[in-house]
């Protein structure tokens, strides 16, 4: 074998040991980037303002709610508006048959000018009598007995005007007015029906709706949870303003205030009711309406953590939280509601700056090492 032959086969050899030791150099680099752990999005925790809703039923009335009925009884002869129209005040809604209190009235007139025709002829006969008294023609107690007469005729004139005051009153009250400014109700009764003032329904319910009332119920125990939170200005606070969800989904434009409660719990519901008072300048609310309150109790300094990032097991909900090494550990948390689509989490479970996995929850369990992509800032229904 040649000096040649001989050195090209010790290059042949050292070139594949040379290709040899950077292929597993390669490998071994390769094996490094495995080892950095699963990729899945990871979020830093930070305390917010965030929000727990409370919803209790209501229903709708209007701030001057007023039963129309009848204060004379009769026929009803007109009614001069249509179910739902708006009245002001003062306008004429029905008239019931005048006739008959018109001729009592006019009888009750009579018989004031027929006691002011007494009284006249009382005091005429006191004045003639008052010079015969001066000259002594006449004694004293004559005189007592004019003056008595006089006066006997000055209360039977007063009694009459009273009569016919009241007489006309009643005719009045034939003619029935709205009392004050809204929006007519249905009206049962049409012409010709008799109406009498013991009737157990009224004509119609007459209802001022600018401003409306909300009134609903809570249990006493969210009642004691309302009442202390309302005032709290260390941890979290009932707002005390509130919301109206309407029948349709959609959350009213105006935000109402609870204003008034009953003052005591039912017995037999243990509940106790609340009123809410809300701006209705479109008048899109009429009595009658139903809807939700929606009260917030708002959080200063709130964990919130999606509802994707948590699993369960049984009823007890769990997080993957990352160590100093981006080790997965999981861990059980204490909720104390929901915000938006977040659940708002007690602090002795996490802390601000915590770090918890996002999805792909399925692939990690205990020990697994995770590659965290950060997601931003999380998205959630907070109030800045």
């Amino acid at each position: 074998m040649d000096k040649k032959y001989k050195f090209s086969m010790v290059n042949k050899f050292a070139i594949l040991f040379i290709s040899c030791t950077l292929l597993s150099l390669t490998s071994c680099k390769e094996e490094e980037k495995v080892d950095e752990g699963l990729p899945l999005p990871v979020v830093s925790l930070k305390e917010k303002n965030a929000s727990k809703g409370f919803e209790y039923i209501g229903s709708i009335e209007g701030v001057e709610t007023v039963e129309i009925r009848p204060q004379v009884d009769g026929i009803l002869e007109e009614i001069y508006v249509d179910e739902g129209d708006f009245v002001e005040k003062g306008q004429p809604l029905f008239k019931v048959n005048s006739q008959p209190y018109m001729e009592d009235y006019k009888n009750a007139m009579a018989n004031v000018a027929l006691e002011r025709a007494k009284v006249e002829k009382a005091k005429s006969d006191l004045d003639r009598l008052q010079p015969l008294i001066d000259n002594e023609v006449i004694s004293e107690v004559r005189k007592k007995s004019v003056e008595a007469d006089y006066q006997v005729a000055l209360s039977s004139l007063e009694r009459a005007q009273a009569q016919a005051a009241n007489m006309r009153i009643n005719l009045n009250f034939t003619t029935i007015k709205a009392p004050v400014s809204g929006f007519m109700g249905r009206i049962p009764k049409s012409p010709g029906n008799v109406v009498k003032q013991t009737d157990e329904k009224p004509l119609t319910i007459l209802s001022k709706v600018d401003d409306i009332y909300v009134y609903f119920s809570m249990s006493e125990s969210d009642y004691l949870y309302y009442e202390r939170a309302k005032n709290d200005t260390l941890y979290n606070k009932m707002n005390n303003k509130v919301k109206l969800v309407l029948a349709d989904g959609s959350v009213y434009e105006h935000t109402g205030k609870v204003d008034a409660n009953s003052g005591q719990i039912d017995r037999n519901t243990g509940s106790i009711t609340l009123r809410a008072r809300f701006q209705n300048p479109d008048t899109l609310l009429r009595s009658g309406n139903t809807g939700k309150i929606l009260m917030e109790e708002i959080y200063p300094k709130a964990i919130l953590v999606p509802q994707s990032a948590t699993t369960f097991i049984q009823d007890k909900k769990f997080v993957f939280v990352l160590d100093e090494n981006n080790i997965a550990q999981r861990k059980e948390i204490i909720t104390e509601g929901r915000s938006g689509d977040n659940y708002i989490v007690s602090s002795k479970s996490l802390s601000p700056d915590d770090r918890i996995v996002l999805s792909g929850l399925d692939k990690l369990a205990n020990g697994i090492k995770v590659k965290p992509i950060e997601r931003g800032r999380l998205l959630s229904q907070v109030q800045e």
